[in-house]
């Protein structure tokens, strides 16, 4: 039997974990070394006050199988919860209002986004020329080049913002969005890419699609399931503290209740962060350290709000909205979570979770709590017309919370996985290399556990 040590027990950690389990059967035997005291990572899902909230992504996206297959191996099908057909109502924060993002070419035609001159723009998209080489480009050139600078900075800067807290003049198109890198690779544009996946009947989308769908209880029932289903030891509070390859094998040294203990294992999979995996190769190799290092995080505090729905100002008729740099705020978007997921407050109140920080304003993540919840709430106060003041107050800090993929970064990442193959069963997996999305870590986790098996 085979002996496979997984560190970290995120999502990316769990589900290596039990795919290992489900395609290696009786032929393996799995452990788990995980810091914290709970498995889940940034997947954590909190109770206050009759609130579910969660202290890092709300869901995933259903376009794509990967969670939803996870979901049916775990046979937690009736714990899926989809989000309120009130999700599809998307705001951006500009020129001083919310202004809702448009759904379709027509109504985008005559939406207050964007100027007359800007929409212009982008619709010349269609004669602009592609990139005649593979190079990597950051989003802010991919864009500006293609579809203009307004649409840059007022739809997709606070787009970047959402989902990587990133900057977009360091972003790399490719890493970040390869959906819309290959749509020019392949078609020669974005518009004749769209036109002509309809015509082939194929998902005409660049961005993020599909329905966003979570779990009854929160993100936790995803992970409270994946720890149920794995037979293999998980040790919380535990810190690996040196990675030593002897022999053909793995010596692992740990540290739990103030012991030091070593166990030996066959193959290692490092789904933790790149900057604590660079600290455990270090010792053997120290250019995939030096590597691993080069991977940037971007800082991001996410702070909830519940309020008596009432006479709060607002109807939250929505997703909630991004906000441009451009607009000069603190915050970099909000989630109005009880309306996407009604049962997330209780009846006759309201959850809003709000974005602090990313590569935009990294500072600001890393100040007091009660400093963040001040500045938080005085700009969604504003904003949003609020009249209340909030009932419960709760801020998540996460000084190295998201994977910045900078140009380069696809690149960077095959460096990454070349050398990590010359050392015989070690593994990397986690959302620093291809994918930050709770579906890209699954399906990755997948791919990772058929190598491991596979040897």
């Amino acid at each position: 039997m085979k002996k496979v040590a997984v560190v970290g027990a995120g999502v990316s950690g769990l589900s290596t974990a039990f795919y290992i389990e489900k395609f290696g059967g009786d032929n393996v035997s799995v452990t788990i070394f995980e810091k914290e005291n709970v498995p889940g990572g940034k997947m954590l899902t909190v109770q206050k006050d009759g609130f579910i909230i969660e202290t890092g992504p709300n869901g995933f996206l259903d376009n794509k199988p990967y969670t939803l297959d996870l979901v049916k191996d775990l046979k937690i099908e009736d714990r899926l919860y989809r989000s309120s057909d009130k999700a599809r109502k998307r705001f951006v924060f500009v020129n001083g209002k919310l202004v809702r993002l448009p759904e379709n070419p027509i109504a985008f035609l005559s939406s207050y986004v964007m100027s007359f001159k800007g929409k212009l723009r982008l619709a010349a998209e269609y004669f602009i020329p592609p990139k005649k080489d593979d190079s990597d480009e950051s989003l802010s050139s991919f864009v500006k080049r293609r579809i203009g600078k307004e649409a840059l900075e007022k739809l997709i800067d606070p787009m970047a913002a959402g989902i990587f807290a990133g900057d977009p003049d360091k972003l790399s198109v490719k890493a970040a969005f390869p959906a819309v890198w290959h749509l020019e690779k392949k078609y020669g544009g974005l518009i004749k890419g769209l036109l002509a996946m309809k015509k082939e009947k194929k998902d005409a989308t660049a961005g993020p699609g599909g329905v966003l769908t979570s779990f009854k209880g929160g993100v936790k029932d995803l992970i409270d399931a994946l720890v149920a289903n794995i037979k293999g030891e998980i040790h919380p509070g535990t810190t690996v503290k040196k990675l030593i390859p002897e022999n053909g094998k793995w010596k692992i040294v740990y540290e739990k209740d103030d012991e030091i203990f070593e166990e030996s294992f066959d193959k290692v999979v490092l789904s933790t962060p790149s900057y604590v995996a660079a600290a455990l190769v270090k010792n053997f190799d120290e250019k995939l350290a030096e590597k691993l290092y080069e991977i940037e995080y971007s800082p991001i505090a996410v702070i909830a709000f519940g309020f008596i729905k009432k006479g709060l100002g607002h109807n939250l008729d929505g997703f909630g909205f991004l906000v441009p740099r451009s607009e000069g705020r603190k915050i970099l978007g909000v989630l109005w979570d009880s309306s996407v997921f009604p049962n997330r407050a209780p009846e006759g109140k309201a959850l809003i979770r709000a974005m602090v920080g990313g590569a935009r304003q990294p500072h600001l993540a890393l100040a007091g709590k009660e400093e963040i919840a001040r500045m938080t709430y005085k700009d969604i106060k504003r904003i949003m017309k609020i009249r209340h003041r909030p009932i419960m107050t709760a801020v998540f800090k996460h000084p190295k919370g998201i994977p910045h993929y900078t140009v380069g970064h696809v690149e960077k990442v095959n460096e990454i996985f070349k050398l990590a193959s010359n050392h015989g069963g070690l593994f990397l997996n986690s959302n620093a290399y291809r994918g930050v999305g709770v579906n890209d870590c699954v399906y990755n986790s997948l791919k990772t556990a058929e190598m491991v098996t596979s040897e």
